[in-house]
């Protein structure tokens, strides 16, 4: 049995798909999201099979659906868009297939079919490596992240990067520290780093990020180091090798 979920944040197109998957008894829909971010939680605590994903969406769009899960889990993806043709193959092949709305029976019909042959192959369950490097892409496309997706469980939550005062190393995850509270990121640092803004995130540490608008004082200290004070009340020490980039910024 193939499990599926629907996301889109119009009803009529919910519609549309779970009536049109009557006819597949092997699919079951195992519920419907109306936004993205309702759609990244219902992924990760349901792992369906497969999403019907719209693109256009609040909270999160359907690409940001993909990053925001991809470190976790990646489920085949069938996306329902209003673009037309021509936009949408510049990511065709990084998905089972698309969705034009209105939803055409016939076209959904070749959509499923190719969604099932895919499921039912001897690799179901892997994730997709054409969508995986969709995902790497669309990150390295975007200048700077502003958000971070941080999850508890089967809870997500979003922190702005904005709002982060400074982040440091906690085993295989990241730690950003934000007005006193503590969010792990099973990222490296070396990526975050490469995710922010460098004029406003600097790496004072080999394992130490600070952002520059919540630091309330540096002092120097020994060897050309400095003492950072954060806003939130942390001392930083910066190492030697990473000091010089501070000092710069400082000018």
């Amino acid at each position: 049995m193939i499990r599926a979920l629907i996301v889109d944040d119009e009803p009529l197109p919910r519609e549309r798909i779970r009536a049109l998957l009557v006819e597949h008894r092997n699919v079951e829909v195992i519920g419907e999201c109306r936004d993205g971010r309702e759609a990244a939680h219902t992924i990760l605590a349901e792992r369906p099979d497969l999403v019907f994903l719209d693109i256009q969406m609040p909270e999160l769009n359907g690409f940001e659906v993909i990053e925001a899960i991809s470190n976790e889990f990646l489920p085949a993806i069938v996306f329902i868009t209003a673009f037309d043709e021509h936009a949408i193959r510049a990511f065709e092949v990084n998905a089972i297939d698309y969705l034009l709305k209105p939803i055409n029976p016939a076209r959904f019909e070749k959509a499923i079919l190719r969604a099932i042959d895919r499921l039912t192959q001897s690799n179901a369950g892997e994730p997709d490596r054409k969508l995986l490097d969709f995902v790497e892409r669309r990150l390295a496309e975007r200048q700077y992240t502003a958000r971070f997706v941080v999850r508890s469980g089967s809870k997500l939550s979003f922190v702005r990067a904005s709002d982060v005062d400074w982040i440091d190393v906690a085993d295989n995850y990241v730690r950003l520290h934000v007005s006193g509270q503590e969010h792990l990121v099973r990222d490296t640092l070396k990526s975050v780093e490469s995710q922010l803004n460098p004029e406003i995130f600097v790496r004072v540490h080999r394992s130490i990020i600070v952002n520059l608008d919540r630091v309330e004082s540096v002092e120097p200290h020994f060897h050309g180091e400095y003492v950072v004070t954060m806003k939130d009340g942390a001392k930083l020490t910066t190492s030697r090798s990473y000091s010089e980039r501070l000092r710069l910024l400082l000018r």
